[in-house]
């Protein structure tokens, strides 16, 4: 029972723990690449289906393609009535329990649960793509006694996520943003909730288990609760003008400003920018520019932070873009799971592949060879 020295990574920070031709991050350059794609194409030129065939089958699809896979979303958005009695049941609960409890579920209403194959894990991922927002949706109807609004077939997949809010079809301008928004959030390699997934994976558990366990590890407030965090803060800020001064308190306060700084990036969030211009659009649609100019005001009173490597991310604008679309706020880490859903997929079906137990080691730093007592005597 020596002392021996041993390098503690905490955080695993640094570790490589496998190899992924999925998903490219340099931090350090601020870039970002789904299968070897920039997220700056993706997220201008592509769709949130052409980018969830691309991270699931490994190649940009032709136009057959992704009509036969945008057609399979569509008729997968349907879940079963016995999952919405059970929504029904724990509609008082947090959306994310909700959603966490729903996935597990539909596990019992899925031929193919127990089938661990590469292909019928994909059909899985596919599903569930396409279930998610109905959960999510559902949900918020039901906890608002209202019936849920059928998914529509007719509409793409942010299209209907949208609809299915209220029961009117969005304006393109709003459903492009909205798209825009799930292929920023399709896939970010290694993250908490993805790491876990795999780990679930890593026992050879299915799909549906790997699922439930990255929406377990999302709902965490240090990992995917930073958009509702967002709207918070700018709620308190109140106007552009006490934005120096709020910031200046909560980083005097040892606080953090939430929206800045990443685990993985030092320059700034590649994904940012592109839902900067869309905060700004779609607040003077809306005729409240008021959010987006707080925002910019709270980003001029970080500057001096930026040669710290203290740089905006891509959730400091998400939280304002759903507020401003009517989204409660609670549903806003949900929305981040809807978009996650082919990435935590092709992380399990990569996991699959070259299958291993994650099981890293903890030093143990207590005593040894102490003397059992007795109850009697303690």
């Amino acid at each position: 029972m020596g002392d021996e020295k041993v390098n503690i990574h905490r955080g695993l920070v640094g570790i490589h723990f496998d190899r992924t031709q999925t998903t490219y991050i340099n931090g350090k350059q601020g870039i970002l690449e789904y299968r070897g794609y920039s997220i700056h194409d993706l997220a201008e030129k592509s769709t949130f289906e052409e980018t969830a065939y691309l991270l699931l089958h490994g190649n940009l699809p032709n136009k057959a393609q992704l009509d036969e896979f945008d057609k399979i979303l569509r008729s997968s958005r349907k879940i079963p009535s016995k999952v919405l009695k059970i929504i029904e049941t724990i509609k008082s609960a947090h959306p994310m329990d909700v959603l966490r409890t729903a996935v597990s579920a539909l596990s019992a209403f899925d031929k193919e649960t127990d089938d661990k194959s590469y292909e019928a894990t994909l059909r899985k991922g596919i599903r569930l793509t396409a279930q998610v927002p109905t959960i999510v949706m559902s949900h918020n109807a039901i906890r608002q006694n209202k019936k849920p609004v059928t998914p529509n077939p007719e509409l793409s997949h942010a299209a209907n996520f949208l609809y299915m809010l209220d029961g009117s079809i969005p304006p393109e301008n709003t459903t492009k943003l909205m798209d825009k928004d799930f292929i920023l959030h399709a896939d970010h390699g290694s993250n908490a909730s993805a790491f876990a997934a795999r780990v679930c994976a890593g026992t050879q558990a299915d799909l549906h288990s790997a699922i439930t366990t990255g929406i377990s590890v999302l709902s965490g407030p240090s990992h995917g609760g930073a958009a509702e965090n967002v709207m918070k803060m700018v709620k308190e800020v109140r106007s552009p003008e006490k934005a120096k001064d709020y910031v200046t308190n909560l980083l005097r306060n040892k606080e953090r400003v939430m929206g800045f700084g990443h685990r993985v990036y030092k320059a700034e969030d590649p994904r940012a920018g592109h839902l900067k211009e869309g905060v700004e659009a779609l607040g003077k649609e809306k005729g409240d520019p008021g959010w987006y100019e707080i925002l910019v005001a709270v980003m001029d009173a970080m500057k001096p932070y930026q040669r710290r490597g203290i740089h905006v991310n891509v959730d400091f604008f998400a939280g304002v873009i759903y507020h401003l679309l009517g989204i409660p706020t609670d549903l806003f880490v949900p929305i981040f799971a809807i978009g996650r859903i082919p990435g935590w997929t092709i992380q399990v079906l990569e996991q699959y592949e070259h299958n291993i137990l994650l099981r890293p080691l903890l030093h143990y730093t207590g005593e040894h060879e102490k003397q059992y007592i007795s109850i009697e005597k303690r």
